[in-house]
C-alpha cells in the first residue's frame, strides 16, 4: 500500500493568521501616523491665526484658519525668487544629469565597441567609495570661474555614480539581439539609443529622474559654498538661514511688515512652500516608479 507523502510549504508561503494580519495593520497604521503627523502639524501651524494659536501646541487642524502668513511670505521678494531659482536649477540640473548619465551608461555597456570602458567603469565604482572633499571641490569650482554661478550647483554633481550603475545595469538587461538588428538595418549608436534603448527604459529613467530632481531640490550645501549673493539663493538655503538659524532674510517683507505673525508661523509657512512642490511631482511618476521596481525585480 503506497504511503501518501505530504509536502510542506515554507512558513512565508502560508496564509497569515488573523492575529498576524491584525498586527500588520496596527504596525502599518502606527507608522503612517508617525510619518504624517509632523507634516500635518506644520501645515496646520502655517494656516493658524497667531492670535488664537499658542506656540508649542500640537495641532491636527488650523486654529483660526488664515492665509496671512502665505500672503506675507509670497508677497515679499526673497521666498518667491528662491522658489524660482530652485525650480530652474532642478529642471536644468535634472536634464543635464539625465543626458550625461544615459549617454555614459550606454557607452559603458558597449565594452566591445568602446575602448577603455571597463577602466572607466572601475573609476566610477572607485568614486562611490572615495570623494575628493570640500576644499578640492571648491578649488575646482573657483578655478573654472563658477563662483556665484548656478552651474556650480549642477556640474560638480551632474553624474551620480550610483544612478549611473543602475541605468547601466538596466541597459545590460536589454537583449543584444535587438541592438544588433538595428545595426544591421543601418542605425548608428545614437539612433539605437534613442529609438531602441530609451523606449524600453522609461520606467528606470523616470525613477532616476526623480532621484536627481529630489537631490537638486533639497541641496543647499553647494549653494552655501558657491553662492555669495543672497539674491541667488535657492529655497533650501533660504529655509536653512531663516528656519534653522532664525536669521532675518535680507530685504524681505518679513523684516518690514507690520503684521503680527509669530516666528514659528512664518517658519512653518516657508517649510511648507519648500516641501510641497517636490511632492506634487511624485504622483505623476508613481506608476513609472512602481513599474521600474517590479521590472528590476523580475529581470534581476
Amino acid at each position: 500500500m503506497a504511503t501518501r507523502t505530504q509536502t510542506t510549504r515554507p512558513a512565508w508561503q502560508e496564509k497569515p493568521s488573523v492575529i498576524t494580519q491584525a498586527l500588520k495593520v496596527i504596525v502599518l497604521a502606527f507608522s503612517v501616523i508617525v510619518m504624517l503627523y509632523p507634516f500635518v502639524h506644520v501645515i496646520s501651524v502655517s494656516f493658524s491665526n497667531p492670535e488664537v494659536y499658542t506656540p508649542g501646541d500640537l495641532l491636527l487642524w488650523p486654529k483660526g484658519f488664515t492665509t496671512a502668513a502665505y500672503e506675507l511670505v509670497l508677497g515679499g521678494e526673497v521666498v518667491p525668487r528662491a522658489l524660482l531659482v530652485s525650480i530652474g536649477v532642478t529642471l536644468l540640473g535634472t536634464l543635464i544629469s539625465m543626458v550625461m548619465t544615459v549617454t555614459m551608461a550606454y557607452a559603458l555597456t558597449q565594452t566591445r565597441r568602446v575602448p577603455g570602458s571597463r577602466f572607466v567603469l572601475l573609476l566610477v565604482l572607485f568614486s562611490m567609495l572615495f570623494s575628493a572633499g570640500i576644499i578640492p571641490n571648491y578649488l575646482v569650482v573657483r578655478g573654472l570661474g563658477l563662483l556665484d554661478n548656478y552651474l556650480a550647483l549642477i556640474l560638480p554633481g551632474a553624474i551620480s555614480a550610483f544612478n549611473l550603475v543602475v541605468v547601466r545595469n538596466f541597459f545590460m538587461s536589454i537583449p543584444e539581439e535587438l541592438l544588433d538588428a538595428a545595426r544591421i538595418d543601418g542605425a548608428g549608436e545614437l539612433r539605437i539609443l534613442g529609438s531602441v534603448v530609451l523606449p524600453l527604459s522609461k520606467a528606470v529613467l523616470a525613477v532616476i529622474a526623480l532621484f536627481y530632481g529630489v537631490g537638486y531640490w533639497n541641496a543647499f550645501f553647494g549653494a552655501m559654498l558657491y553662492l555669495n549673493n543672497p539674491s541667488m539663493w535657492p529655497v533650501q538655503l533660504v529655509l536653512r538661514q531663516y528656519v534653522l538659524q532664525a536669521e532675518p532674510l535680507p530685504g524681505s517683507v518679513i523684516e518690514n511688515t507690520q503684521v503680527q505673525l509669530t516666528p514659528e508661523t512664518i517658519q512653518m509657512t516657508v517649510l511648507v512652500l519648500a516641501t510641497v512642490p517636490i511632492l506634487i511631482v511624485y504622483p505623476f511618476l508613481q506608476r513609472f516608479f512602481t513599474k521600474g521596481v517590479l521590472t528590476g525585480a523580475i529581470k534581476g
